[in-house]
């Protein structure tokens, strides 16, 4: 039993609450007040917090606070999951929208920027809203999941463009919707022809892993072939729960990858993030991209200058095993889209700016932090 769990305030909850996903969910910490509970704020901080909720939403579950050291105001869980004053500080390059998923939004929920795949944002919700959330524009404001209009409207667009072949569930999360909404989707996109891969993006193995549950995993198993990716980005996240977590999903046949974000003051080395993708690969969950920081709107503190971050890789490759290095990409502001960080995608790059030549050959800039 986590040390910590016991000196929270929930101290004495019973087993069967703490590893029910929905006790987590009902009991996550969404307040400055109850924030100051569980970790030694300064008056100063937490005024801080109070004015970025104003803008901001939190929510964490009780299970990711409990990897939090209270006395460690370093911590990076604590970075990742604490609302930060910081957050208010919006530089002149960041944007509500940066990878415009908007503009290539056809209906309601889903955006369509690569030729054979789509993504399907079916809910707005997250069990954790992450500090560096690039979709915070719409994620956490509002408790919106879609419904069934909208979702046949996406479905209607899927079936009449049959160049789509791959369908992303992603959000928010959608893992924090019940089994049977969840095997509605899949049901349905199952019927549709030409689609042959459906995958989905979750982080609540890392930040509530009770939420793989042996009915889940056995649901998700009859919709294959379905790829599932989540979002571990420290080694501190690889607990005995989330390697449970992980495990049953990659019993069930699941295919698991792991999408990093490079975070400064979080991973932004080669040390800890060799120890995150080594532990990775022994819970049998595959590194698959490792993503320099998106320009969204108040998390520019979050960000590195690109030529750190493929100054990092540089350390890494080689010096782990081939499968368990990630590919290092941008995500390209202004809808280019994932672009590898390597010389034959960057046309020119300084301390102020990197442009970039993308898959289409079109030109893109990604803006380096302002120091």
């Amino acid at each position: 039993m986590n040390t910590f769990r016991n000196k929270a305030p929930w101290a004495g909850v019973p087993p069967e609450e703490w590893n029910d996903w929905r006790w987590q969910m009902r009991s996550r910490v969404t307040s400055a007040e109850e924030l100051a509970k569980i970790l030694p704020l300064s008056s100063e901080e937490q005024a801080g917090v109070e004015r970025c909720l104003r803008h901001f939403r939190m929510a964490v579950t009780p299970y990711y606070a409990s990897l939090m050291d209270p006395a460690d105001p370093e911590s990076p869980i604590r970075k990742q999951a604490v609302p930060s004053v910081r957050e208010l500080d919006v530089q002149p390059c960041d944007r509500a929208d940066p990878l415009c998923e908007d503009a290539y939004s056809p209906v309601p929920g889903l955006v369509h920027r690569y030729p054979d795949r789509v993504l399907l944002l079916l809910t707005h919700r997250c069990s954790m809203y992450c500090r560096h959330c690039t979709r915070r524009r719409l994620v956490g404001g509002e408790d919106f999941s879609l419904g069934e209009e909208q979702l046949e409207r996406a479905y209607a667009y899927i079936e009449a463009h049959r160049e789509v072949r791959d369908v992303l569930l992603s959000g928010g999360d959608p893992l924090v919707l019940p089994d049977s909404k969840i095997e509605g989707v899949l049901r349905r996109l199952r019927a549709i022809p030409h689609v042959e891969v459906i995958r989905i993006g979750t982080r609540t193995p890392v930040v509530m892993p009770m939420r793989i549950t042996d009915a889940l995993a056995a649901m998700l198993k009859r919709y294959q072939p379905l790829w599932l990716n989540t979002h571990f980005n420290h080694p501190q996240e690889i607990t005995p729960d989330s390697a449970r977590a992980c495990a049953k999903l990659a019993d069930a046949g699941i295919p698991l990858g792991n999408q990093s974000v490079l975070l400064r003051g979080v991973n932004d080395n080669a040390e800890t993030l060799k120890k995150l993708f080594t532990g990775l690969v022994q819970i049998r969950v595959r590194p698959y991209y490792l993503y320099q920081c998106d320009v969204s709107r108040g998390i520019g503190h979050f960000r590195t200058p690109l030529a750190e971050g493929i100054g990092i890789m540089k350390q890494i490759r080689g010096f782990i095993s081939g499968f368990a290095v990630p590919e290092f990409v941008v995500d390209l502001p202004g809808g280019g889209g994932k672009t590898p960080a390597t010389p034959e995608y960057i046309l020119r790059m300084d301390d102020r700016e990197a442009v970039f030549r993308n898959f289409e050959g079109r030109t893109f800039t990604y803006p380096n932090p302002v120091r």
